[in-house]
């Protein structure tokens, strides 16, 4: 089998070859390059260190330090100020072997070829991955394109047309840790299954290991679990789901919004799978027949991170779903979660009243949690009692007073909002309003000298009014303790990394709304993602909020009381000055915070 792309020039690949490349494109200095070669075997030293703590000094033994990784060390800025990435540095070196550059997206890998064609400790040792099948070759990314020796035993394990491209290493190495890792965990899982191995007897576990440090002495049910969190952890995965299906279980995880399979494994791994989930989670194993709620607390990098673990029986099995609460996502400064200039004065006027009450409303997903989480964090303090009652606790902060609604035992949303008003309350949440009872009870709380925030879902600020007054509130008293009411969606914003300028065309600006006198030639500039690694060439990284505020004045207060419609009240806002859930996103996409195609989601609903 021939394959130009297979026969690499010969080149004596060392550090002193690839820093006279990098000064030679203006990447690196003759200062910078000397550095290099002169401190070379101590870097050496240090990496080889570095990944004895990660993989253990067996392992490390047998690693292999690249020259790559010894210029990377020294995290250098390029003569133009920028810094000198993995991927810059491995990008010359393709471009200098003539071959593809390519950092694989986790998300579109295919498992089973990774593991199906070249053994893992063949790619441990040799830094090669495949990745995918492309125009009829199967694309291996190496991190060395001159390795001779490397490409003719590629030619011999492998039983189809090849092409070789350059990945970086870390990434490989990663790749080669998790999926190979994962895999076999599953192979082994299906075996113990199988075989009627009981996994009840598993010891409970909260503290998840690195991936470095599982080893073959685990359970492969254990490992299996532990690689997939730590996948979807790093692909930053809001939720995780593991859907059983009639002949095997689908793993997808959404990210940025957006659900992504990414992962198929044996019908007979799916009830231990489950089963460890839910021993993590401490919820009973042995009930299949109903849905459960538990918690796992763990942590990453060093800060702590809460899993919700929810089950449903469906067709073929149990499904669960995980939702991933990160602090540092959930729990925000309040310039940062998508309130900016006059929206966030209007914010701060609300939550710094101090007494009366603040609805959010949105459906589900449309970041309210982070709103009041950040908003009551914000406001808690020593000298102030911040209680909450919800259903569930999305997460534990210990500087909240959190009530848990238990409805076995009679803890509801009122008989808790009941005894919480002779705990002496400054502020006081309460997860949603969802029936009579509870609005009445939070109406309560309101008059007698709190400040209370709660959700309720409805599609704009206007209709919470009329969903108040539709559940029994009193018109009266609603007008007179409504501080305030904001909507809220979540859009995705455009990765920094690949953003680029474009203008709308015509027919999008009249889809918006906005009008163009006939005949101008002016244009309207936005941005978008072209798309890069670092966003999955998706164009986007990470969410952002936009928020219709509606503050409750004379002239609302008057609607109020004699019962005005919901289109009527939005009217009024309007006249006002509130700006629509509409308004407020094609600000984001003037200011360049989002794109068109997330705009019009959101103007679809208006």
């Amino acid at each position: 089998m021939s394959d130009t792309n297979m026969r690499p020039k010969t080149v004596d690949f060392d550090v002193e070859y690839l820093v006279d490349l990098l000064v030679s494109e203006d990447l690196l200095t003759e200062g910078q390059a000397e550095q290099v070669k002169t401190q070379e075997s101590t870097v050496r030293s240090q990496i080889l260190r570095e990944q004895a703590s990660k993989r253990g000094r067996r392992r490390a033994q047998r690693y292999k330090v690249s020259p790559a990784e010894v210029v990377e060390h020294f995290q250098f800025e390029r003569p133009d100020g920028r810094p000198l990435t993995e991927d810059a540095i491995m990008k010359t070196i393709a471009e200098d072997a003539g071959k593809r550059f390519v950092r694989p997206d986790p998300l579109d890998i295919d498992m089973d070829l990774i593991a199906g064609k070249i053994s893992q400790p063949f790619a441990h040792h040799h830094s090669c991955v495949p990745l995918k099948r492309e125009d009829g070759k199967l694309l291996i990314g190496v991190d060395d394109p001159y390795d001779r020796e490397l490409l003719r035993q590629l030619h011999d394990v492998t039983d189809e047309p090849i092409e070789i491209v350059v990945s970086p290493k870390s990434v490989i190495h990663k790749f080669i840790t998790e999926i190979y890792g994962l895999r076999s965990s599953l192979s082994a899982a299906e075996q113990e299954a199988t075989t009627g191995v009981d996994i009840g007897n598993l010891e409970q576990l909260v503290e998840l290991k690195d991936v470095g440090e599982l080893d073959a002495n685990d359970r492969p049910v254990v490992k299996a679990v532990e690689y997939l969190l730590h996948y979807a952890f790093d692909q930053r995965a809001s939720d995780i789901h593991i859907e059983p299906k009639r002949e095997h279980t689908v793993v997808r995880l959404r990210i940025d919004g957006v659900l992504h399979n990414i992962y198929t494994f044996p019908k007979a791994v799916h009830r231990p799978f489950v089963s460890r989930l839910k021993m993590m989670a401490r919820i009973d194993i042995s009930e299949k027949r109903r849905p459960q709620d538990g918690r796992i607390k763990t942590e990453r990098n060093n800060r702590e991170i809460e899993l919700r673990v929810a089950t449903l029986p469906v067709a073929f099995g149990e499904k669960v779903v995980i939702r991933v609460f990160d602090p540092q996502a959930l729990i925000q400064d309040l310039d940062d979660i998508g309130l900016s200039g006059e929206g966030l004065q209007t914010w701060r006027r609300f939550i710094d009243q101090p007494e009366g009450m603040v609805l959010v409303t949105g459906p589900t997903g449309s970041g309210k949690t982070t709103t009041l989480y950040s908003t009551l964090k914000a406001l808690s303090g020593p000298e102030v009692n911040v209680t909450s009652v919800e259903d569930p606790i999305e997460m534990v902060v210990e500087d909240f007073n959190q009530v848990l609604v238990q409805r076995k035992i009679d803890l509801t949303f009122p008989a808790a909002l009941r005894t919480i008003l002779r705990q002496d309350p400054d502020i006081i949440m309460v997860g949603e309003i969802r029936d009579a009872e509870t609005a009445k009870m939070a109406i309560q709380a309101a008059l007698t000298g709190h400040l209370v925030f709660s959700t309720v879902h409805t599609n704009d600020a206007a209709s919470t009014v009329t969903r108040m007054l539709d559940l029994g509130v009193e018109p009266f008293l609603l007008s007179s303790v409504l501080v305030g009411v904001v909507a809220q969606r979540l859009v995705r914003t455009i990765c920094t990394q690949c953003q680029a300028e474009e203008t709308l065309t015509r027919e999008q600006a009249e889809l918006l709304g906005l009008k163009i006198p006939p005949g101008s030639s002016r244009s309207l500039p936005v941005r978008f993602g072209e798309g890069c690694p670092r966003c999955r060439n998706t164009g986007y990284y990470g969410r952002t909020g936009v928020f219709e505020l509606m503050p409750v004045d004379d002239t609302i207060r008057s609607l109020i009381s004699r019962q005005a419609d919901a289109s009527e009240i939005r009217r009024a806002a309007r006249a006002e000055g509130v700006r629509s859930l509409r308004d407020a996103a094609i600000r984001k996409l003037a200011e360049g915070t989002t794109t068109y195609e997330e705009v019009m989601k959101i103007a679809s609903e208006s």
